[in-house]
């Protein structure tokens, strides 16, 4: 097992910590891990393409790990006792996405026998919008940053969140063709 899903194994190891950190209102420690977190996946795929790392266990580990870690933040951050919060509306759209992609992926290739995933710009900016979010949400837990700001943050996650999913939705139809 080389460097690169070593890392990605502590990212996933990192999930419980940063939950119970959320957990025991310890926002600014919950930073620091969501940041190591965010960093190992930086570090992994740099690592994985500059020394020829690649292998099936990363390319399966590495979004399960990323997806792990963003929506346990939007979970427990919602539920918890934080002053600053994600509203519930946001959290169901994010998980719904993801549940939806999932399974439309899963009947693409049911149906086909293969699946041609492709990353959109939507969907970049969407992963972007919604860490950027945890972190601003964890931010405002730790020091004044205007609700205004959050809300504006979280909006444009959900803009692209929603945008995504439809780009996604079309692509899939494509697919089935």
């Amino acid at each position: 097992m080389g460097l690169a899903n070593q890392l990605t194994i502590l990212r996933i190891f990192l999930i419980p910590v940063f939950i119970i950190l959320i957990g025991y209102n310890k926002p600014l420690y919950a930073l620091i891990v969501f940041i190591i977190a965010g960093l190992t996946d930086a570090l992994d795929g740099f690592i994985a393409r500059r020394f020829n790392q690649i292998t099936t266990l990363g390319k399966i580990l590495d979004p399960i790990a990323d997806k792990a870690l963003l929506v346990s933040g939007f979970i427990f951050i919602y539920s918890s006792d934080l002053s600053v919060k994600f509203p519930y509306w946001y959290v169901v759209i994010v998980i719904s996405r993801d549940i939806y992609i999932l399974l439309g992926s899963a009947l693409i290739y049911f149906m086909k026998g293969y699946l041609d995933v492709r990353p959109s710009v939507f969907g970049k900016a969407t992963t972007f919008f919604q860490i950027i979010s945890v972190v601003a949400v964890l931010v405002a837990n730790i020091t004044y940053i205007p609700q205004d700001f959050v809300d504006w943050i979280i909006y444009t996650a959900s803009f692209f969140t929603v945008l995504s999913t439809i780009t996604y939705t079309y692509d899939g139809f494509q697919q089935i063709k």
